[in-house]
């Protein structure tokens, strides 16, 4: 807290507590803007500056009973190798075109001798080209056969199953649409005021709108198969963000609704991303989402998953990325940005833990642990030494303060993933796998109806799902467009789950 630049009577301690109350306010404001500004105007990545990632001078503790510990002692950095620079090879699998170009006739000669000239090789140059989306009309026609003795008993071969009967849309054009707005950004007014026009069809949003939500209804016997075995995974990753629907029962037009992510710890290569809509933030949504779930449960430290992580069974698991985060806010809080202290030696702990797990990355389940327990648990146990001596030297209100107070409070979740090798360090693959929906927000704003927002989560399940499998995501929704509606068994239904299919 700066000092008062005004002499006060030394007769009125009334006065000087008022001023230094004052003071103390005036200095957490500023610290917030800082940061606010710093958001605003800022770089957005976390790391710090080059220059201060070896300070650790704490000049604001005045008689520290022992030297802090230096969490960057005998960090092993992995090698660094650095890419290459220029342009990258054009994919393999992409089909070619060959296109020969020739000299004229009359250059075949050598112009040294005369003599005719013959082929010694050839020189090839890869361009990218495009072709243009096209479409087309598809005549289904069912041919018709009578008996010409009795005129009756006609019969008509039946249509195939379609994903909406009686729709002009096709598997291939649902799955375009799809693709556009849940993997591209591209709204739906966009697609029929540009694309769709500029292909030469006049489709109304409405139109479109509804075949969304009728393919989301459609894909649900696939959700329920991909949330069984989301529930079988032994860790689960959940995380949750803002959306807006407009005619939601019971609630004001420009209210907050929310869609919630859980990313299954794959097993077996089935990789899991679900989404689930919910008109509130209640920590009853996640007991509902994850009935019947027995294992680790990594979030953030929203209170709203407290319920659930208290149920028998499920073991909560904390997130060293939010409190790295914390620390790195407070740093870029600071007044004096060149100024090492507390907040650096809190972010260079969690560096060390965090070089650790780069080091074992590509490790099994039983070495990572291992290493966990060997070194990993020391960093931890003079990390959780400083962290009782700093609680009691930083007001709670700072941004400092904060980040002391977060990673106390979240303490025994976050040292949770030492207990298997299978766990990670932070909630990374939820908020990476709830970052396409963010920006898609961005562009289509936002829901009509809860139908709608149903079936965009149940879109976004299938399309991120997929890409997570290394599938293309309109080939894969053609493919379940297509097939879903002939599926006459569960057997068939689990053909088409994400990482039942071949990447094409």
């Amino acid at each position: 807290m700066e000092a008062c630049p005004v002499p006060l009577p030394d007769n009125n301690p009334e006065l000087i507590a008022w001023v230094q109350s004052i003071l103390a306010k005036n200095a957490l404001l500023e610290e917030r803007l800082r940061l606010l500004l710093h958001k605003q105007f800022g770089a957005s990545s976390e790391k710090t500056s080059p220059d201060q990632q070896e300070l650790f001078n704490e000049a604001e503790q005045d008689q520290p009973e022992q030297p802090e510990p230096d969490p960057e002692e005998n960090v092993t950095v992995a090698e660094h190798t650095r890419q290459k620079k220029g342009r990258k090879p054009l994919p393999k699998d992409l089909s070619r075109a060959r296109e020969e170009h020739d000299i004229r006739d009359d250059e075949k000669n050598c112009s040294g001798c005369g003599s005719q000239l013959h082929r010694i090789g050839e020189e090839v140059t890869e361009q990218l080209d495009i072709i243009p989306a096209k479409i087309r009309v598809i005549q289904n026609v069912r041919f018709k056969y009578g008996c010409r003795s009795c005129e009756e008993g006609i019969k008509t071969a039946k249509l195939p199953a379609q994903p909406i009967p009686g729709s002009i849309a096709t598997p291939g054009l649902l799955a375009f649409i799809a693709t556009s707005k849940y993997v591209d950004g591209v709204p739906l007014y966009r697609q029929e005021k540009f694309i769709l026009a500029r292909l030469g069809v006049d489709i109304a949003r409405a139109t479109t709108s509804l075949w969304m939500v009728r393919c989301g209804d459609l894909v649900q016997p696939l959700i329920n198969l991909m949330r069984d075995k989301l529930l079988e995974a032994p860790l689960i990753h959940c995380d949750e963000t803002v959306t807006q629907v407009l005619n939601e029962e019971g609630k004001a037009a420009r209210s907050q609704s929310y869609m919630w992510v859980q990313v299954a710890e794959p097993v077996k290569n089935q990789k899991i991303i679900l989404f689930d809509y919910a008109p509130s933030r209640s920590g009853s949504v996640p007991m509902k989402l994850l009935d019947g779930f027995r294992g680790y449960l990594q979030t953030d430290g929203y209170e709203g998953y407290a319920a659930i992580g208290r149920k028998s069974g499920v073991i909560s698991q904390g997130c060293w990325a939010h409190a790295r985060r914390k620390f790195d806010e407070a740093i870029k809080g600071q007044k004096d940005k060149n100024k090492t202290g507390k907040s650096h030696m809190g972010l260079s702990y969690i560096r060390k833990l965090y070089q650790i797990e780069h080091g074992i990355k590509e490790s099994p389940p039983d070495e990572r642990k291992r290493v966990r327990q060997e070194q990993s648990l020391p960093v931890l146990q003079k990390l959780r030494q400083w962290l009782d001596k700093s609680l009691l030297q930083v007001p709670p209100k700072t941004l400092l303060g904060k980040a002391l107070y977060y990673l106390n409070n979240q303490w025994e979740k976050l040292i949770r993933y030492c207990d298997e090798g299978y766990l990670r360090m932070d909630n990374n693959l939820a908020e990476n796998a709830i970052r396409p929906f963010v920006v898609g927000r961005k562009a289509w704003l936002f829901s009509n109806s809860t139908d709608g927002a149903k079936a965009s989560a149940n879109l976004y399940s299938l399309v991120e799902t997929a890409k997570a499998c290394g599938l293309e995501p309109c080939h894969y929704l053609k493919t379940v467009f297509n097939y879903l509606p002939r599926a006459e068994s569960i057997a068939d239904i689990e053909q088409l789950l994400p990482w039942n299919q071949k990447p094409v």
